[in-house]
């Protein structure tokens, strides 16, 4: 029996301008918004600053060595920094401790597995689950992450996790999000020439960086 193959995709950036355009009008809400690094960063922070009180949320363990994890950290507040000089936007920057080794452990069974495999899909739900849990703590109604910037990330898988958390911290919504699309790869590159941000060359892992 023949299978139909399909390859509709959700169009996940309209989603997220859904969102923000029921939001207008009344008191922006805050949301955590995970950040993975400055260039990732620069077209979601113009689009979601203006309707959001916004908190960056930078966990990203992932990264390897420590010394690349504080260079893209340096350079997200460089982003900050030239966002609130330009346009006025007030970003909290809020940076989780850096614990390698204990959150790469159960990811370590998949080291040989290529980019966007499974151990891929754990990093992604592990960072947004961090980012869940904070904002579940400390009173954030919306999360959001900017892994949905990079063209090497599964925009639809990364929502799908984002989604499917949702369903277990009710007290939290996720905001989907494709921010590759919605001319965010062009303004990507204007922001990132604009600031002289530093442009990693690899996601982050030892195995990406390999």
């Amino acid at each position: 029996m023949p299978t139909t193959l399909t390859t509709d995709k959700h169009n996940y950036h309209e989603d997220c301008l859904t969102v923000i355009r029921h939001l207008e009008g009344g008191e922006p809400p805050r949301l955590l918004l995970h950040v993975c690094c400055g260039p990732c960063g620069s077209f979601p922070l113009t689009l979601l600053a203006p309707h959001f009180h916004l908190t960056i949320y930078y966990a990203n363990s992932n990264i390897y060595p420590e010394k690349e994890f504080q260079k893209r950290y340096k350079n997200l507040k460089k982003l900050v920094s030239g966002l609130k000089r330009e346009y006025g936007f007030k970003i909290k920057v809020i940076k989780a401790k850096y614990e390698h080794e204990k959150y790469m452990e159960p990811l370590r069974a998949y080291a040989e597995l290529p980019e966007r495999g499974y151990r891929c899909k754990l990093c992604y739900e592990k960072r947004l689950r961090e980012a869940f849990i904070y904002a579940s703590k400390h009173g954030f109604p919306y999360v959001a992450t900017t892994l949905t910037s990079s063209r090497e990330k599964d925009s639809q898988l990364i929502n799908k996790i984002g989604l499917g958390l949702e369903q277990e911290y009710q007290n939290v919504k996720y905001l989907p999000s494709d921010f590759k699309k919605g001319l965010g790869n062009r303004r990507r590159q204007e922001l990132i020439a604009r600031y002289e941000l530093y442009v990693q060359k690899y996601c982050g892992c030892e195995y990406s960086k390999r």
